[in-house]
């Protein structure tokens, strides 16, 4: 079975990136969601995604949105660096379907889970989108609260798409969530920071080895899985 795959998201800071991307991670997101603590400028977005590029061409870059209205479209185009568009608002399975046609790239889904029936909002974004992203409900911030989806609810979910699990993702959790579990990778962030959007890269390079000491390897396509 091929090792789950790693994002480390909510990166500001092109340089840093770059540092991320060779460490050997498979995708790097960057916060387009205004008033949160790790979103980065539009006209910052392209530089840090290029950087990312001249180290690792392999290394997707998504870009993180909410509920984006027809005044964000622009800057979810391709011409801006990223190769995928990850929602996470209220986007409906409709919306994602249409989004995803118009913007022609991949689309990912993330779902706060704040009860285990709502994982039953899985099965609905089928044929929407390309992958889902499970992060764990807070009432004041869409993602990046490090608190985590009880593992229990998780153990039988088995979506007929490929899943990302985000909250709570950091070196010491890794082994016990291995042990529980097989999504096709894994999102970390606060995890891996020594403040919101500065990432400490030797915890970034504990997860790349433990999931490298778990065997397989990455595919390096263009969807996880």
């Amino acid at each position: 079975m091929p090792r789950p795959r790693l994002k480390i998201c909510g990166l500001r800071q092109p340089e840093q990136a770059a540092a991320v991307a060779r460490l050997g991670v498979d995708a790097i997101g960057v916060i387009g969601v205004a008033g949160t603590p790790r979103f980065l400028e539009p006209a910052e977005r392209p530089a840090l995604f290029k950087a990312v590029a001249a180290v690792n061409p392999t290394v997707l870059g998504v870009l993180v949105v909410a509920d984006p209205g027809a005044d964000a479209l622009e800057e979810l185009n391709l011409n801006q660096g990223h190769q995928v568009v990850q929602l996470h608002g209220q986007e409906s399975p409709g919306f994602c379907a249409a989004l995803r046609e118009r913007l022609g790239c991949s689309l990912w889904k993330a779902l706060r889970v704040r009860s285990k029936s709502d994982l039953d909002q899985a099965l609905t974004y089928v044929g929407a989108v390309d992958a889902l992203v499970l992060d764990a409900w807070a009432p004041d911030q869409l993602g990046g609260t490090g608190q985590a989806i009880p593992l229990a609810w998780l153990r039988d979910f088995a979506p007929p798409l490929p899943w990302w699990l985000a909250g709570g993702v950091s070196p010491e959790r890794l082994p016990g969530l291995l042990r529980e579990l097989r999504p096709d990778g894994f999102d970390a962030s606060s995890g891996v920071e020594r403040s919101p959007g500065d990432k400490d890269l030797s915890r970034v390079k504990l997860l790349v080895s433990g999931l490298r000491d778990d065997g397989g390897s990455g595919s390096g396509e263009d969807q996880p899985g």
